[in-house]
């Protein structure tokens, strides 16, 4: 035979029969087989008429069996069965496990056939094979038809064959018929091993039935059955996911007392737990101990670490994680670089998110979309959507190596939205359309939203009305967005319509959704409409929050209907919902305008022994109701308590203390008697204030009343 190495790289087609098994022989011989050209041999003897022996094809896919070659063994036994070359009992075998290999457990189910027809016995290897690809394909009830089968003629299941059944029940969440087959296994000859019991327990804890897997843990220590890392490890996550961390760290305790030794994945597991539930700390102390134990942290370990630090606010120590992670020699991956850039951007530190997209690169990983979009998502959430725009364009261009997704237009129209650059945003969502992403719902609640924001309510109908033609169906979201945009609108009706358009179509309208439509009501008036929404949503069993109450009690203050917003009030204590600023404001705002100035005063003093801090419209409203009473000495103590709390003055309560001054010269001595006044003004009316205050001093200088 001729040395492989001196082997001509196309062999020619043979002339006989010796000839063509010494060439395939030579071309599957190891360490360098070449069964691509044996294939080809193989295809060109059978062209030129030569007929393989049953020993060359039995030969060849058996080469091609142990390699794992499935495609190119069908191909083999397709040539053989056009040639009437019978096949071996190893030959179907072969075939069988290629048609599972190839996904296709339905053909491996018809060899099966051919096996009998061939005067075989069926192999319990063959029909396990069989059912390992029904069940990978999660065909359960054809593999539950084999197995019957199997029992009928003689096939007799083995273990392997009740694991690999109940294993693939326990994927389909059939567990009911699992625990029967288990059950089964049990009283038969046929008992359940350490993998029946793991893939039990493995099936039970993913579908939430963690105290039944433990129960079988149990269980199985009876029967003498050790359970190994596997098992333990399935029934920690099992209730870790549940949220009994607790219960997960006793298993881990256990486990180590029974000298069964965890591995990365059982840390990682209760790592990634305890990242979750807030426990950082002894997450990393978790990663010490299995340095300690001699388990090396491996990339999933460390990710787990750093996504959990990042989730709890903690980028600064996942940063330490990853500076940890390269120290001792393990690569971080593209996920990992992806949980740094988040975190960062989750903090407002995109600057330093960039720092970690130049380390990436140059450690030669290369960014995914993922990547772009979690820096296009942070660029746009601290305002910079100029950077965010540069970068868009970046991955926009043709020759870039990462083609955005419908994610990178949301993340770009959502920051536009937010800056009210809707004009730009519509241009964007023109070059989604245009680039094959029709957009999601997203996509139309976010632009919609922005065309209300803006005062553009036709535009935003116009687009509603697009995104339903396009086949999207509107969610909870999206008629929240249309509800209450149109009620600032004061488009009522509409608003109204796609309300009741919402719960027909089976959504239930949140809080926010009745205090948008009540508090439209009352501006046009139609507060016992309002009334009506009100005591619904309180029928609905949803909890009418401070805000709604605001606007009833707002809303029947201005229709001078006091007894009901007293009622409002009562209502909302024995809620046990405390009044806000607003509600104060509100409540003060009204009896100061309807001359109740004793129960004006009382609910500002209230307001205070709440904790709350009176703002500037409190004052304002105070002064205005004092003023029009001619109460000038609570005029004088208003604003010394004013005085005294620093209130900040904006252009409107400037107006009223200056009002009232000018109504009470003749009656006091100013000088003697008013504070002096830092000069306090609201952020960007400074000049306008100053001048307000200027022209007084200027009017009377002899008062002197605001210091400089």
């Amino acid at each position: 035979m001729i040395p492989k190495k001196h082997l001509p790289s196309s062999f020619h087609t043979p002339t006989s029969l010796v000839e063509l098994e010494s060439q395939l022989s030579s071309l599957c011989q190891k360490p360098n087989p070449n069964f691509s050209e044996a294939v080809a041999l193989f295809r060109r003897a059978a062209d030129s008429g030569l007929v393989p022996s049953e020993s060359s094809c039995s030969s060849l896919i058996d080469s091609l069996r142990k390699a794992r070659l499935h495609d190119s063994l069908l191909s083999v036994y397709s040539i053989m069965a056009g040639l009437s070359v019978s096949p071996r009992f190893t030959t179907l075998s072969a075939l069988v496990e290629s048609f599972v290999g190839v996904r296709k457990p339905d053909y491996a189910l018809g060899v099966l056939g051919l096996v009998v027809k061939h005067g075989f016995g069926v192999h319990v290897y063959n029909a396990n094979l069989v059912l390992k690809g029904f069940c990978g394909n999660g065909d359960c009830d054809n593999a539950m038809s084999l197995f019957c089968y199997m029992r009928r003629n003689r096939v007799l299941p083995d273990s392997i064959s009740y694991n690999t059944i109940i294993n693939g029940l326990c994927k389909a969440k059939r567990l009911e018929e699992a625990r029967g087959l288990f059950r089964e296994m049990k009283k038969g000859d046929c008992r359940p091993n350490l993998v029946t019991y793991g893939t039990l327990i493995g099936g039970l804890c993913k579908n939430g039935a963690v105290d039944e897997g433990l129960g079988l843990l149990e269980e199985m220590e009876k029967e003498g059955l050790v359970a190994d890392v596997v098992v333990y490890s399935v029934l920690i996550s099992g209730f870790c996911n549940k949220g009994d961390i607790e219960r997960g760290k006793e298993l881990f305790n256990e486990m180590l007392k029974k000298k069964v030794a965890p591995n990365v994945v059982t840390y990682s597991c209760l790592m990634h737990n305890l990242c979750k539930s807030g426990m950082w700390e002894e997450a990393s102390k978790m990663l010490n101990d299995m340095t300690a134990r001699g388990i090396p942290p491996d990339v999933v370990a460390y990710t787990v670490l750093a996504d959990g630090l990042c989730k709890n606010g903690r980028a600064s120590d996942a940063m330490k994680v990853l500076k940890l992670m390269l120290q001792k020699g393990e690569e971080p991956n593209t996920f990992t670089y992806n949980v740094m850039i988040n975190g960062l951007c989750q903090e407002g530190r995109v600057d330093d998110a960039l720092k970690i997209l130049e380390m990436m690169t140059k450690k030669g990983k290369k960014p995914d979309v993922v990547t772009y979009n979690t820096l296009l998502k942070g660029l746009c959430g601290i305002g910079k959507i100029d950077e965010a725009m540069d970068l868009g364009k970046l991955l926009l261009s043709n020759n870039f190596h990462t083609k955005p997704d419908v994610f990178t237009f949301n993340y770009l129209i959502q920051g536009l939205c937010k800056e009210g650059r809707i004009v730009e945003a519509k241009r964007i969502h023109s070059t989604m359309v245009e680039r094959g992403f029709p957009g999601s719902i997203v996509t139309y609640n976010t632009l919609i939203d922005g065309y209300l924001s803006a005062g553009k309510p036709i535009e935003a109908l116009v687009l509603w009305k697009y995104a339903v033609d396009l086949g999207l169906s509107p969610n909870a979201i999206s008629y929240s967005v249309m509800i209450n945009g149109l009620c600032k609108s004061q488009i009522l009706s509409i608003a109204r319509g796609l309300f009741n358009k919402m719960r027909a179509s089976g959504m239930k309208p949140t809080v926010f959704d009745y205090n948008a439509l009540m508090a439209s009501l009352c501006k046009e008036g139609f507060v016992d409409q309002a009334k009506s929404l009100f005591q619904e949503l309180r029928n609905l069993n949803h909890d009418p929050d401070v805000i709604s109450y605001n606007t009833m009690i707002d809303g029947t203050l201005r229709a001078g209907d006091i007894k009901t917003a007293k009622e409002f009030l009562l209502e909302m204590h024995n809620a046990d919902l405390v009044p806000d600023t607003i509600t104060f404001a509100i409540l003060i705002n009204r009896f100061s305008k309807l001359g109740q100035l004793d129960e004006a005063k009382s609910l500002y003093e209230r307001m205070i022994a709440c904790g709350h801090v009176p703002g500037a419209s409190v004052f304002d409203s105070l002064l205005k109701g004092y003023s029009l009473m001619g109460e000038t000495e609570e005029i004088i103590s208003l604003l010394h308590q004013m005085a005294d709390k620093d209130v900040v003055l904006d252009p409107e309560l400037t107006s009223t203390i200056l009002t009232c001054l000018c109504y009470t010269l003749e009656d006091i001595d100013i000088k003697k008697t008013l504070p002096s006044f830092s000069q306090h003004t609201s952020k960007g009316k400074s000049i306008t204030c100053n001048e307000l205050l200027m022209g007084l001093n200027k009017a009377h200088p002899e008062l002197q009343l605001f210091a400089a």
